[in-house]
């Protein structure tokens, strides 16, 4: 299969991935909107003309042709409007949206009782539905990084030995060379051979290199008892670390700087030996680790956006370099899956750990951006509905009536400008990711 295929087959599993998303978020929505009664008239995934739909009980399930989205209908999302209510004072244009949402709300309960409108239920419930489509991306981001992390683990040194050096060297030397003052390799003298893996030392059992490391480098001058795995049998072998200068380094195995910014060394056991590397499974914990990070990270992006949508402008329109780190649109993250289905400079195993991880990403950045309190994004209708629950609260503290449930369809207007600027930047960066897309191979 030529790279152009696989290509192809990038951007289809990403299409699969991205309608899996779509899918378990509106499911999200879907199942406690009929755990707590309330009528859903529809239930799709995609947009366009209908490709299959099936009517079951009173909700309509079906695909549409763009993959790109999708939805579900709740009936009563707004209240009635009010025969009663003073004339309001907006601009004719937007009361002309707000009158829209609302024909559109008293079209949704047709054939519904009342009673069972969505903006009826309790201020919890309707949180609860709102949450439930972002909480199925974190739910899903959570699968795919357990299978990345926890399945495949990542990339380092894995506890199989690769080389061993026929002598110690230091740390600063700029050439491996062996002299008469180098000291013998340990773990040449000791018996240790390339393919080993190493099973405990000195009693502690080595689940990872770095575990195995530590033990070595404090024992200076000490005998340890190596258990190796050797052809499927175990093997004891006796290796005494020798001193050696070793860089100093942290929790992550970065470098210790010192007041003058340079590495600080230390004098440490050594045994002259380089693992293999490969994927290395993680703990769970790690799962939650990578979610957070990525969280943080996409709350910044969000944050520095007007800022990135700038750069992006002048590089797509412009001879500047599209920064790596810029915004994509479900264009660009399909071209990248694409590339890193048909590049050959990365193993099969390393392509799936990235095609997932770049699955889990988007679905953590659906998550965060969903949640922003705007209309028509669910964070909109959460914030809504608390502060619907405020003012309630805050009319009986203060003695006064119940100021009843809070019309959002009279925000229509600002859903209007909200929806009109994701337009906008989403056809800003499907531009850009068509004429300048980012590349990840280089």
């Amino acid at each position: 299969m030529t790279s152009t295929w696989f290509f192809i087959l990038g951007i289809l599993l990403f299409i699969v991935g991205l309608a899996i998303s779509i899918g378990l978020h509106e499911l999200g929505h879907l199942i406690p909107a009929k755990i707590f009664k309330v009528p859903v008239a529809k239930y799709f995934i995609g947009f366009g003309p209908t490709v299959f739909s099936r009517k079951k009980g009173e909700t309509e399930y079906g695909v549409k042709a763009i993959p790109l989205g999708g939805y579900i209908s709740i009936g009563g999302m707004y209240p009635p409007r009010d025969p009663n209510a003073r004339p309001s004072r907006m601009p004719a244009f937007m009361r002309k949206f707000v009158e829209d949402a609302q024909d559109s709300n008293a079209d949704s309960m047709k054939g519904f009782d009342e009673s069972r409108a969505f903006y009826r239920l309790p201020v919890w419930k309707r949180i609860i539905v709102m949450f439930g489509g972002p909480f199925m991306n974190l739910v899903l981001a959570f699968v795919l990084l357990s299978i990345v992390l926890v399945g495949i683990g990542k990339p380092g040194a894995t506890t199989t030995v690769e080389a061993l050096s026929p002598c110690i060297y230091g740390v600063t030397q700029t050439q491996s060379i062996c002299t008469s003052d180098s000291p013998a390799s340990p773990s040449v003298t000791g018996g240790l051979k390339p393919g080993d893996r190493l099973v405990s030392i000195d009693g502690q059992s080595v689940g990872n290199w770095s575990a195995g490391t530590a033990v070595i480098q404090r024992s200076s001058g000490k005998p340890l008892s190596f258990v190796v795995e050797r052809d499927g049998k175990p093997v004891t072998l006796t290796i005494t670390p020798v001193p050696g200068e070793r860089y100093k380094v942290d929790a992550n195995g970065d470098p210790i700087l010192g007041s003058d910014g340079k590495p600080v060394l230390a004098t440490v056991g050594v045994i002259g030996v380089v693992p293999k590397t490969g994927f290395v499974p993680q703990p769970v914990t790690a799962v939650f680790t990578t979610m957070g990070q990525t969280v943080t990270g996409t709350v910044q992006l969000i944050g520095n956006l007007p800022n990135k949508l700038g750069e992006v402008t002048v590089a797509a329109f412009g001879t500047e370099a599209r920064p790596i780190d810029s915004p994509v649109s479900v264009v660009g993250v399909g071209r990248v899956a694409g590339e890193i289905a048909s590049t050959n400079t990365i193993t099969p195993e390393s392509k799936i750990a990235t095609g997932l991880s770049v699955l889990a990403s988007l679905n953590i950045a659906l998550f965060v951006f969903n949640l922003i309190p705007l209309l028509p994004l669910d964070g909109g209708h959460i914030a809504s509905a608390l502060f619907e629950a405020i003012r309630r609260k805050t009319a009986t503290l203060r003695g006064k009536k119940d100021p009843g449930p809070f019309d959002a369809s009279i925000l229509m207007p600002l859903t209007f400008v909200v929806m009109a600027v994701l337009m906008a930047m989403s056809a800003l960066l499907i531009y850009a990711d068509i004429v300048k897309p980012i590349t990840i191979f280089g």
